[in-house]
């Protein structure tokens, strides 16, 4: 089932794109940008792109619900039946800071998960037309070819911190964990992006606060499945519809165990 879902999938996601997204970017009056909360935006393409996709995917798996970002914050009873059956989970636009500043990095990520386990994930870049996926079990993918996460190589582990969703003291304990033992690099605020640069070998090693599904479920099986490691703090899976807060992921099970020795030991 998930080989013939593939194609399809992809297509949507390319027309969504050139489309949607693409048309807007740079291209958006004041009106069409607004805060859901602080410092977490949406603009009409956003909610255009969900529409769309959700209309298209529901066309190709009918029995699958759907998880979307903008639908969720409307209305949050959704999000708590993430975890419960087949589902499609949507992130229309991720980064949308960056997108509705005029700037990249951003991206449309969409996974298929059953009873919490993510079984398919896509995250497709419209600027560059970039395609990651992964299907579990059957390896990652970056636009047709397989791919095999790796170190950076360099030094000290490059490490990518997403200290923003963190409590004040969480943040100055991790930053001060961090120091002696990795190399800062800013994050791109933006996951569509982030977790391909751990498998490209960019990054080393992230960790989020935040984990909801839109964010998170393409990209960890994405990195999984390349043979990274992206797991909870505390060892345990990555599963749809947890609401605990804390992910780290790694270029390998190797700078795994040492992020999470040194960030959180």
């Amino acid at each position: 089932m998930l080989l013939e879902l593939h194609d399809p999938v992809v297509a949507l996601m390319r027309q969504v794109g050139r489309d949607i997204v693409m048309p807007r970017f740079r291209n958006l009056a004041d009106h069409e940008i607004s805060e859901k909360a602080a410092d977490d935006f949406v603009t009409i393409a956003d909610k255009e792109s969900e529409l769309r996709l959700a209309e298209g995917l529901a066309e190709i798996l009918p029995e699958a619900g759907i998880i979307g970002e903008e639908a969720c914050a409307a209305d949050p009873s959704i999000l708590e039946r993430a975890g419960e059956g087949l589902n499609w989970i949507i992130d229309p636009i991720d980064g949308t800071g960056n997108f509705a500043s005029g700037n990249p990095p951003f991206g449309i990520m969409v996974a298929l998960a059953d009873g919490g386990t993510t079984l398919a994930g896509w995250i497709f870049d419209p600027l560059t037309g970039r395609l990651c996926h992964a299907m579990l079990g059957g390896g990652s993918h970056i636009d047709g070819e397989q791919v095999t996460a790796k170190e950076s190589g360099g030094d000290l582990p490059i490490a990518a911190l997403a200290v923003y969703f963190m409590t004040p003291q969480e943040r100055a304990d991790i930053q001060r964990r961090s120091q002696a033992s990795f190399a800062l690099v800013d994050i791109p605020r933006c996951a569509a992006e982030q977790y391909p640069r751990l498998v490209l070998g960019q990054n080393d090693v992230s960790v989020f606060a935040r984990t909801l599904p839109w964010d998170h479920a393409a990209g960890t099986l994405f990195v999984n499945e390349a043979g990274g490691c992206c797991q909870r703090i505390d060892g345990t899976p990555y599963v749809v519809g947890d609401t605990r807060r804390g992910l780290l992921g790694a270029s390998s099970p190797r700078l795994w165990d040492k992020a999470v020795a040194t960030l959180f030991g």
